[in-house]
């Protein structure tokens, strides 16, 4: 197979069948949910997050990211001190160990014997014939309070206490207006180079790397790469991009700095799974695995 073939090809979404398991599998997690009668008068926003919901996941990544979020309690925080957030901090019943309670519940009574409850954020269902892994994430709404607004999010609480704030909204919206201006070239691309780094991990040529960061990385290359005449070019253009402008530490200048698509936070900070070195080398080693010169 040509390899210009071979690119077009890796750049599709997942098959209609793997497709039709995701959806599925949505659908019976909002069952579950709407047949549980201590959540069922909650309000609560139910909503597919991730690559699933951005549609840039790839076969090998097609697990469902599901967030249930409880609206009824908003956690807040300021940017800068002085920034007071309205009101007064949630004291209801709907804590975060009872929202996980009730959701392992619903889930356990519509998988029996396929729920994983042990980990320390998400409730995860195995999968089956018929649909995918799921992850059940219960959280919060989030605002943040800054000079100019206010940032909305959902805040996630792991068991330990520890929490973390998410902007999938706002992931999903620029996602989407990328995917726009590059004439619909911007996820096709963002799958590519996710099954690029699926092959090179399973063939032992590189080790893996987080879906997410390669999301990332693609969303950081500039439209104008996106617009080339062929998937080889286009390859070609953000492995370049990506490799020489990740050259050399962090910058010191904010608007230097690689954001994640949500463009709420840094791609790379000293608390974050990835360093500017794991994209560097991504793209150092992808360029190898084709042979390209």
């Amino acid at each position: 197979m040509a390899l210009e073939d071979q690119l077009r090809g890796w750049t599709g979404p997942s098959s209609t069948t793997e497709r039709e398991k995701q959806d599925r599998t949505e659908r019976m997690v909002r069952q579950a949910i709407a047949a549980h009668a201590p959540l069922d008068s909650r309000s609560l926003n139910i909503f597919a997050k991730g690559s699933y919901a951005n549609n840039t996941n790839v076969r090998t990544d097609s697990d469902v990211d599901i967030a249930v979020k409880y609206t009824d309690a908003l956690y807040s925080e300021e940017s800068e001190p002085g920034l007071k957030p309205p009101g007064s901090p949630y004291e209801g019943i709907w804590t975060p160990a009872k929202l996980r309670s009730e959701l392992v519940t619903a889930m356990e009574l519509k998988f029996p014997g396929q729920v994983d409850s042990t980990g320390s954020t998400a409730i995860q269902i195995n999968s089956s014939s018929a649909r995918v892994d799921a992850d059940v994430v219960p959280c919060f709404s989030f605002r943040r309070y800054m000079q100019n607004g206010t940032r909305d999010g959902t805040k996630i609480f792991k068991k330990n206490g520890d929490s973390i704030v998410n902007y999938p909204a706002q992931q999903l919206e620029n996602g989407t207006s990328k995917n726009n201006r590059t004439s619909l070239s911007y996820k096709k691309c963002a799958r590519l180079l996710k099954r690029v780094e699926n092959a090179m991990a399973e063939s032992g040529k590189f080790r893996e790397l987080p879906s997410f960061f390669i999301e990332c990385l693609t969303y950081n290359c500039p439209d104008e790469v996106f617009t080339q005449q062929t998937w080889t070019a286009r390859l070609r253009g953000v492995l370049v991009f990506i490799f020489t402008q990740l050259q050399g530490d962090e910058p010191n200048k904010d608007d230097d700095r690689w954001l994640e698509v949500n463009e709420c936070f840094y791609l790379f900070h000293p608390n974050q799974e990835w360093t500017r070195k794991d994209g560097r080398d991504f793209a150092y080693a992808a360029w190898n695995y084709f042979e390209f010169k």
